[in-house]
């Protein structure tokens, strides 16, 4: 069976789609409309008649983002009932992280229900992508990702490491 082969022949294009030059006028046009109307809307708003709402815009650094039941910030380390860290140092939220931002040491638990706790425990929320596959690993449910803290900013990426004693302040 021979395969048949379908030729395409190019749209024609006058001079002005050639140069882009009406492209652009299009593109600007469609932008100030957009404009225009939520102006109109935002307007209209104030005043105090009826219509469309506008589009809204949040102003972050002063109305803070409203994040859902879901959402996924930063990290947080649980305490046991005595106060010390709930992590038993079974390394499978290390183990599972696809970043590997995770770092734990272990060292044996004074406590002899405990058989081994964290000595360290690193994050690097520079590496870090917020997947939450070390909260469903964790099967003593030491951490969790619900602190509602999404300014991570930093100026350097050593400051982006969270060790233990930061972990455990919820704040």
């Amino acid at each position: 069976m021979a395969m048949t082969v379908k030729t395409v022949s190019r749209p024609s294009r006058g001079l002005l789609e050639q140069i882009y030059i009406w492209e652009v006028v299009r593109g600007l046009g469609i932008t100030f409309r957009h404009f225009f109307v939520n102006l109109t809307r935002h307007i209209l708003a104030l005043i105090g008649l009826p219509g469309k709402p506008g589009a809204a815009t949040i102003q972050y650094p002063d109305v803070p983002a409203v994040l859902g039941a879901r959402a996924r910030t930063r990290h947080r380390l649980l305490r046991r009932e005595d106060g010390a860290p709930r992590c038993t140092s079974c390394l499978l939220c290390e183990t599972i992280c696809p970043a590997r931002c995770i770092r734990i040491t272990a060292e044996e638990s004074p406590d002899v229900m405990v058989e081994k706790r964290a000595k360290t425990f690193d994050i690097d929320l520079g590496m870090c992508v917020f997947c939450g596959h070390c909260v469903e690993a964790c099967p003593v449910d030491a951490i969790r990702m619900d602190v509602d803290f999404v300014e991570l900013a930093s100026y350097s990426r050593a400051d982006m490491i969270l060790d233990m004693d930061e972990l455990l302040k919820p704040s």
